[in-house]
């Protein structure tokens, strides 16, 4: 090493490091604590040598340097008293520091060159109290200055240097010996204050390691690794969080609940790796839209927002509508360009909700009825919907508590075949009629018995007693039988269903059982293996509604289906209508083209039919031909002659 790097080296070693900013603040904190002590040991033996030299030294030794030297000290420690509770920034820190540095060599030349101009005064004693006070007194401040190194070497330099030098050179075998003695303690102090500030910045080092990886795992904890939105758990938090403060300061708080339409078909037909892409975008566009509010990913497609800052309802669901409105814009992807859009449900703190339950409940029944009705628009939770929970909530739990054996009963509606001009077979609806509520409809209490669970609980006596009515029917006649997602969610479902068909007289040949495009939306894997198994039982597998959800071909193809139903909405006025008759004309060109019977439901006027027997349609069903009808009502509708007679 030459002499320029030593002294490179040197001055490393004296001077105050930047280069770990949590080092220099946690330095900072330790000397906020060490400091006022240093100053206070100073001024107390200072003046406990000042007095002993009193009558021996002159005035200004023994008074004048030590209030000039006590009201420094007196200075400094109020600044670092004053310092205690201040968490400086990383800059102000090593200001500090490095005046603490400057001071370190001028307090320890200023006490040194008093206490040698005492040292001529008084007798042996009053000399070896200098040399006590020097000796002990700079052990102190070194382990006072010990979190910051550089400062402690220079102070035992400074101090101890000038103590050997000195005393060694005094002739005196005592003061000889002494010296000797502080340079081994020195060098051992030394020692010990190196291997302090090494594990005093081992230890901030480990404290910053510690916090990286607990950073870390916050950010994995709270953070979607796919999108970088917050996640699920961050979400309820942060709504936790933002609850507490709008009931705090009186303040409305907007919980926004979306899911993406079409997103099943985006995987289905790309791939996972696209839609994964899809959900990035899509966090993204949203990420951009919003400025006061956050976005949170809940997991799959579905999202939230949570809006502190909000405007009035009807401007509320203006913005949310023009959100969905920009994340219906087409997504650009190397495979192709994707279309979905984004449905969602509002709830408003404290409007019609109370507490975080309830409006992420809200937030989230809003969205139901946007899925249902405002499919790709906002719903904002009222004092209708608050009132639709309340009939849902009796609807409910009357039908936990019901007797579905005897409260249940089962209607026929034909099924027509125009070329043939007689019925071909019935579908079978359900009836429910409650002691505490009487006649409930299907459109009411079917959704809320598939979302409480209890659906199967409803399918299964049901499904006996149409096998059971079925069983003395004309062997030509088919029955067909709705079936819910839940029912083939689970082998143990099918089974059930598969048992029930065993056990009745009914040919499961003649037996068609319909299924939804919502019924994709769940295990699709189970639901096939679930349609496949009734399928080699020798049913007939069709699928209802067709054209209202987003089914995509693929998915179609893979299915062992027979037959598919075209859903009523796009019958209603076709004939006036000229995108629904385009659609059940491409509807029926499809059934055509993969083989499979197709079903026309809702025909309720003569111009319905007419239009769909130039469409070339075969098998229809509505209204218009009969509603639907109780056991003997189906077996007079079929009885000879079985000709096609419109309900009146």
């Amino acid at each position: 090493m030459n002499f320029r790097d030593a002294s490179l080296a040197i001055r490393k070693f004296i001077s105050v490091q930047t280069d770990n900013p949590d080092l220099l603040k946690a330095q900072y904190r330790a000397f906020t604590r060490q400091m006022p002590m240093m100053y206070l040991i100073l001024i107390s033996s200072t003046w406990a040598l000042a007095i002993t030299h009193s009558g021996v030294a002159p005035g200004w030794l023994t008074a004048g340097v030590p209030i000039i030297l006590t009201f420094g000290c007196a200075v400094r420690v109020a600044f670092w008293w004053r310092s205690r509770k201040i968490d400086p920034a990383p800059e102000k820190a090593h200001a500090a520091l490095l005046r603490t540095n400057r001071l370190a060599a001028f307090i320890a030349f200023a006490f040194t060159a008093w206490s040698f101009a005492l040292v001529p005064y008084g007798d042996a004693y009053q000399r070896s109290h200098v040399a006590f006070y020097m000796a002990i007194t700079v052990i102190s401040c070194i382990f006072c200055l010990m979190y910051v190194r550089s400062a402690a070497f220079i102070v035992a330099i400074v101090v101890n240097g000038a103590f050997i030098g000195f005393f060694a050179s005094s002739g005196q075998p005592t003061f000889i010996a002494i010296a000797i003695n502080v340079l081994l303690v020195s060098a051992g102090m030394m020692s010990i204050v190196l291997t302090n500030f090494r594990n005093f910045e081992q230890m901030v080092v480990s404290q910053q390691r510690t916090e990286a990886l607990s950073n870390d795992n916050f950010q994995l904890a709270n953070l979607d690794s796919l999108t970088g939105l917050a996640n699920r758990r961050a979400f309820f938090a942060q709504l936790e969080k933002e609850l507490a403060a709008a009931r705090f300061n009186g303040t409305r708080l907007a919980l926004g609940v979306m899911d993406l339409d079409g997103f099943k078909p985006v995987n289905d037909l790309y791939g996972h790796s696209v839609g994964d892409r899809l959900l990035v975008q899509v966090a993204e566009r949203l990420s951009g839209l919003l400025k006061a509010s956050t976005a949170f990913r809940l997991g799959g497609d579905e999202f939230a927002i949570i809006a502190p800052v909000i405007p009035e309802n009807d401007e509320l669901v203006f913005n949310a509508n023009a959100i969905s409105r920009s994340l219906r814009e087409p997504y650009k992807m190397p495979e192709g360009t994707v279309h979905i859009s984004a449905s969602m449900g509002i709830a408003v703190y404290p409007d019609l909700a109370s507490n975080l339950e309830q409006l992420f409940d809200r937030a989230d029944y809003a969205l139901y009825h946007a899925k249902r009705r405002e499919r790709g628009g906002a719903v904002l939770f009222d004092e209708v919907h608050e009132s639709q929970i309340n009939v849902e909530a009796r609807i409910e739990n009357a039908l936990r508590e019901a007797n579905f054996d005897t409260e249940l009963s089962v209607l026929f509606q034909p099924i027509v075949n125009i070329d043939l001009d007689r019925a071909v077979g019935f579908e079978a609806l359900a009836r429910w009629e409650s002691p505490s509520l009487g006649r409930v409809s299907p459109g009411s209490f079917i959704p809320i018995a598939e979302r409480a669970g209890i659906i199967s609980s409803l399918t299964q006596p049901l499904l006996k007693r149409a096998l059971a009515a079925a069983s003395t029917w004309d062997p030509q006649l088919r029955l067909a039988f709705n079936l819910s997602a839940h029912d083939l969610n689970s082998d143990a479902g099918v089974l059930s269903l598969i048992s029930i068909i065993d056990q009745s007289k009914f040919d499961p040949r003649r037996l068609d059982l319909e299924i939804t495009e919502t019924a994709f939306a769940h295990d699709f894997a189970q639901v096939k293996q679930s349609v496949e198994r009734l399928r080699l039982l020798g049913c007939g597998i069709s699928l209802d509604d067709f054209g209202t959800g987003y089914s995509s071909l693929t998915r179609l193809h893979a299915l062992p289906l027979t037959k598919i139903k075209i859903d009523r909405s796009f019958v209603t006025e076709l004939h006036l209508k000229p995108a629904s008759y385009k659609i059940v004309k491409s509807l029926l060109t499809l059934s055509q083209e993969m083989g499979l019977d197709c079903v026309v439901e809702g025909v309720e006027s003569e111009e319905e039919l007419t239009t769909l027997i130039a469409l070339g349609a075969t098998n229809v069903q509505g209204y218009l031909f009969a509603p639907p009808l109780d056991i003997a009502g189906a077996k007079a509708f079929v009885a000879p002659p079985s000709r096609i007679r419109i309900f009146a």
